[in-house]
């Protein structure tokens, strides 16, 4: 979601662009709801691993399609293999992994003028010596009706009550997840203000989910595991709350514009907020945070154990009288250079 701006900005600069992008199997339906994004080519290669020879052979694969320039959000060396191999003339990413050659618009990040990453990202959209142009638009995606109804139906559900989707997740390590005796205690309080919890994420949060549910919650229904990203992005656009560790489903439910609760440990939102108006984050301020560790370095883990659900609680109070009125808002269905993207 957060290279969609930069996407925004590419068919500004070049109306009649083609955009092809390549990336994980995992993102190819999220990529595919992007209107700037003509074509995903599935980027086959595991995380970490080389496969020098296979690279190679999908750069040869890709040479066909005479992209002008291939744009590499990844700072590793192996990200820019793909299009050195495919011959693409203009190739353009930050100087990282000793990158010189395999990149020829190779560009030094300015961390301090580009804190957050969708700004980094939107940069690599200008030419080397442009700022990118400010306010930068928010990722956007949206929901067809059809798709939402048939979502709901397949997993069963409906909307006799107003919803609240919580995200307990989060794919880099524990010290971004708020405890789940905190989740399985804010679950309570909002479904005795009639409300009705999906606990929504991917396998790995399963036993997450079944432990908030065991925890006085059994109403709430455990969704992790049982929905693709598709299906996840259309619950999530059903929903009158989000409460959601910072993690990719926080995201999806930003460029959604849901009501949401974004619960910072470990790491900064200034540098990956969610970025929509109605998202308010929530976070303490102490000493030791951020500390981007997937686990805490101190043990104590305040962090997120002092963020307590009181104090949750204090800002869903604010939007209960909204978000308690029994109507379900859902999102809409929306209304030559060629470039690859990474």
């Amino acid at each position: 979601m957060l290279m969609q701006p930069m996407l925004m900005r590419l068919k500004q600069r070049y109306p009649g662009s083609t955009i092809d992008v390549l990336a994980p199997p995992w993102t190819e339906a999220l990529l595919k709801s992007m209107p700037e994004v003509n074509e995903v080519i599935i980027n086959p290669f595991p995380h970490g691993e080389l496969q020098l020879g296979a690279r190679r052979q999908l750069g040869k694969q890709l040479k066909t399609k005479q992209y002008n320039q291939a744009i590499v959000l990844p700072n590793s060396l192996k990200s820019a293999l793909v299009p050195f191999f495919a011959d693409i003339p203009h190739r353009t990413g930050f100087i990282g992994e000793m990158r010189y050659g395999l990149l020829n618009d190779a560009r030094r990040l300015n961390k301090k003028k580009l804190p957050l990453m969708v700004e980094r990202f939107a940069q690599l959209a200008e030419f080397v010596d442009h700022d990118i142009p400010r306010p930068l638009p928010n990722p956007v995606i949206s929901v067809s009706e059809t798709k939402r109804d048939a979502t709901l139906h397949k997993l069963n559900l409906n909307l006799n009550k107003p919803v609240a989707v919580f995200c307990p997740g989060a794919e880099y390590g524990p010290a971004k997840r708020w405890p789940i005796a905190y989740f399985a205690e804010i679950a309570q309080r909002l479904q005795n203000q009639g409300f009705t919890i999906w606990l929504i994420g991917s396998a790995k949060d399963k036993e997450i989910a079944e432990k908030i549910v065991s925890l006085g919650n059994h109403g709430c229904r455990n969704l992790c595991g049982s929905t693709d990203l598709t299906d996840a992005i259309a619950l999530i656009s059903c929903a009158q709350l989000i409460i959601s560790n910072d993690s990719g489903l926080m995201h999806l439910a930003a460029a959604l514009d849901r009501p949401m609760l974004a619960l910072f440990g470990s790491s900064s939102p200034q540098f990956t907020p969610p970025l929509s108006s109605h998202a308010e984050v929530v976070r303490l301020d102490l000493k030791c945070s951020p500390c981007f560790k997937r686990e805490c370095p101190l043990v104590h883990f305040n962090c997120m154990m002092k963020l307590t659900p009181d104090l949750v609680w204090k800002k869903l109070c604010a939007l209960l009288p909204t978000l308690n009125t029994g109507k379900n808002a859902h999102a809409e269905k929306p209304a030559q250079r060629n470039i690859q993207g990474l």
